[in-house]
């Protein structure tokens, strides 16, 4: 299997491939890319949620474009740091998608990045409920990205 911890993740990162973030919801993926520098994560877009398949080639495609050398999958942990079905869940998907991809995989506790994007969407972008829906995706897995990134600098 290829899902590490977040320093082996790092560690097998050729010079200047970037992170992508996904966080995987019930009907839409939210991306975030970061930069070369591995400083800064930034909202990327959303992929419908398909079949496993469907997405990792999708996710393939983008990933030779972008330069990305490694994924981090959003990781829902129960409130009190437990793993439930839902985290299970990732961490089964994220395992087949660094299998149908190639590229390593690690996961970054997003327990709470869709309510930070949502409440950073409505406070200060003040976007309409359309708007925001679109967003929050993109937004949340930049947001959970960032974490990744800050976490890998602070070690």
């Amino acid at each position: 299997m290829h899902v590490f911890n977040l320093a082996e993740m790092f560690s097998r990162l050729a010079p200047a491939a970037r992170l992508l973030g996904l966080d995987p919801g019930a009907r839409r993926i939210g991306l975030a890319l970061s930069d070369v520098s591995l400083l800064l994560a930034s909202p990327y877009g959303s992929l419908a949620r398909r079949r496993l398949k469907e997405n990792a080639a999708e996710i393939t495609v983008l990933a030779a474009r972008e330069g990305v050398g490694g994924l981090v999958v959003g990781w829902p942990l129960a409130l009190d740091g437990e793993e439930g079905p839902a985290a299970q869940s990732a961490r089964d998907w994220a395992g087949a998608l660094a299998e149908a991809t190639g590229l390593p995989v690690t996961l970054w506790d997003e327990r709470f990045s869709t309510a930070a994007a949502l409440r950073m969407l409505i406070e200060e972008a003040d976007l309409s409920r359309k708007r925001r829906a679109e967003a929050t995706d993109r937004v949340a897995a930049a947001l959970m990205l960032q974490g990744a990134l800050d976490a890998h600098r602070a070690a």
